[in-house]
């Protein structure tokens, strides 16, 4: 028979164990979890990256563009639905557009085919008939496979852009980190650094229906801008910043999207707008400057940035396949379009041996603060469609 020591050492070993198993996460604690979603037409792999809270939030990344794929939440009744506009296969995100993408090296529109930095001219690729380059070109940051690491709460993506890229002068790294939070806020944070000055203005591409189908025209937008870059027929900015009152363009007082939505030349908002900073506040300071609401489900999103300006499109091209016309909203913070040949605007000039950093951060929730999920209400499919299940 076991003597007494024996026995008092088995039951340690198993009061340990019983411990460790007790306090481990719970399975309903904010995690991140990876999964393959597919792979590209070289054959490289894709995974993707599912973050989420105990609230309910979900949130899925992928490699391929450092994709936003999707974003789900509660409603108001804590039923699960997405608020964003999601790719549902890798094969979709392959065809064409830029759902949820971070883009680069320069956000928007760059006129003249190029620009000059200290005396030298660099011509750019991939500009268009009109002499206007967008979005960093048909092989963009949106269009690279992009290296990744995890945490418990967040996922990093990685890339290289060498010198001459698209015509972009200096061999530039950067990464955008994905937060997801306690409270509900997914928190992008961006950074990079150059070998030779060049622009540089990151920003993500999503597009947010709260209500999760339909149109954004009865979504409730406030946003404390005052003034709206001036454009011409090309959506190039003409150097002049335009008051928003008695425009469009106003909506310091919350008002439905589309209230003056027909009166906006072309058909609908996509336009950049400037954020009020507080001219002695660090560079690093985030600016909440949109409050978005779905009168219907009750969510919220409030949106605070970094960033001088925001550019706000309300898929005004969008054709019902798979999303219909102004089936979703895009803020996309970033340095003003055309900057490199805008010395006037704020300066998008990165130089070796300065750091590229910009935060902005997605607050989702309800009227009166964070919506959790109601354990017994059917869950959305999105998240599994999203990972390729």
């Amino acid at each position: 028979m076991a003597n007494l020591t024996q026995i008092r050492a088995f039951a340690t070993v198993i009061l340990a164990a019983l411990t460790l198993s007790c306090s481990c996460p719970r399975a309903d604690a904010g995690s991140v979890t990876a999964s393959l979603w597919g792979h590209l037409p070289d054959g490289r792999p894709v995974r993707t990256f599912t973050l989420t809270n105990t609230h309910g939030t979900r949130v899925v990344l992928a490699e391929y563009g450092a994709l936003l794929v999707s974003v789900e939440t509660p409603d108001r009744e804590g039923r699960i639905g997405h608020v964003t506009l999601p790719y549902r296969s890798l094969e979709e995100a392959l065809s064409g557009g830029v759902l949820g993408s971070v883009i680069g090296r320069f956000a928007n529109r760059i006129s003249g085919a190029g620009f000059v930095i200290d005396g030298a001219r660099h011509d750019l690729e991939s500009a268009n008939a009109d002499g206007v380059h967008i979005h960093g070109g048909k092989t963009g940051f949106h269009r690279q496979l992009w290296t990744s690491r995890s945490t418990e709460e967040s996922v990093t993506f990685s890339l290289v852009s060498e010198d001459g890229h698209e015509g972009y002068p200096g061999k530039v790294e950067v990464s955008v980190t994905y937060t997801l939070t306690e409270d509900s806020t997914l928190r992008l944070a961006y950074s990079g650094t150059t070998t030779r000055p060049t622009p540089l203005s990151l920003t993500n591409h999503t597009y947010f229906n709260l209500a999760g189908s339909g149109d954004i025209l009865e979504h409730e937008l406030q946003m404390d801008c005052t003034e709206v870059l001036a454009v011409d027929t090309r959506k190039v900015p003409t150097g002049a910043l335009l008051s928003v009152a008695d425009t469009p363009f106003d909506f310091r007082k919350s008002k439905s999207i589309g209230r003056d939505l027909g009166l906006v030349e072309g058909g609908g908002y996509d336009h950049c707008l400037v954020i009020p900073r507080d001219p002695l506040a660090k560079p690093a300071v985030l600016v909440p400057f949109a409050t978005l609401r779905d009168p219907v489900s009750g969510r919220r999103l409030v949106i605070a940035t970094t960033k001088p300006g925001v550019q706000i499109f309300t898929a005004n091209s969008f054709n019902g396949s798979p999303f219909p016309r102004w089936g979703g909203i895009c803020f996309e913070t970033q340095f003003y379009p055309d900057s490199p040949n805008r010395p006037e605007f704020p300066s998008c000039l990165l130089r070796p041996g300065v750091p590229y950093e910009h935060v902005t951060e997605f607050r989702f929730g309800g009227e009166n603060g964070v919506v959790a999920s109601d354990p017994e209400a059917p869950k959305s499919d999105c998240l599994a469609a999203a990972q390729g299940h």
